[in-house]
């Protein structure tokens, strides 16, 4: 049983698809440029991709785990045992940490779609950085699953 999910919505995919709508115009241009129409097409391609990858994060309580995906193509998906967290705090990321999902060095992993408010967690010598608009309630659900659960 689910005790909490929570889904974010990303705000880059409207820029990428911004940008694809751009090079689509750029293409329809550019007469008899097949290399370049080619090209172009390859790029529309991947920033439409991006889109759906990155379109959302959702993050989900499975009993002794999150999990994280990003969507609406859940293709990016990973979990998170609560037995390995040992911390739970707060906390905003920084320009550094950027969106996405990727690792800084020195400052853990980072899961995010949009703005700075975040979960960290500690994870004996990891750092992972789960970004949300609902930081006190997911905070607040890990809290109690690594306190003994919650009851059913």
């Amino acid at each position: 049983m689910t005790y909490y999910n929570h889904t974010q919505p990303g705000r880059w995919p409207y820029v990428l698809y911004a940008l694809m709508i751009g090079l689509i115009i750029a293409i329809c241009l550019i007469p008899n440029e097949q290399m370049v129409v080619a090209i172009l097409s390859a790029i529309a391609a991947l920033l439409a991709f991006c889109g759906l990858i990155f379109g959302s994060l959702t993050i989900s309580d499975e009993g002794d785990h999150l999990t994280l995906h990003f969507g609406p193509l859940p293709v990016l998906f990973t979990t998170i045992r609560y037995a390995d967290i040992t911390s739970v705090e707060i906390g905003r990321t920084s320009i550094i940490d950027g969106w996405g999902m990727h690792y800084v060095p020195f400052r853990g992993r980072t899961y995010n779609v949009w703005g700075f408010d975040c979960v960290k967690l500690t994870l004996d010598r990891k750092i992972i950085r789960l970004g949300t608009d609902d930081a006190k309630e997911l905070a607040k659900v890990i809290r109690k699953r690594m306190g003994g659960g919650i009851s059913e």
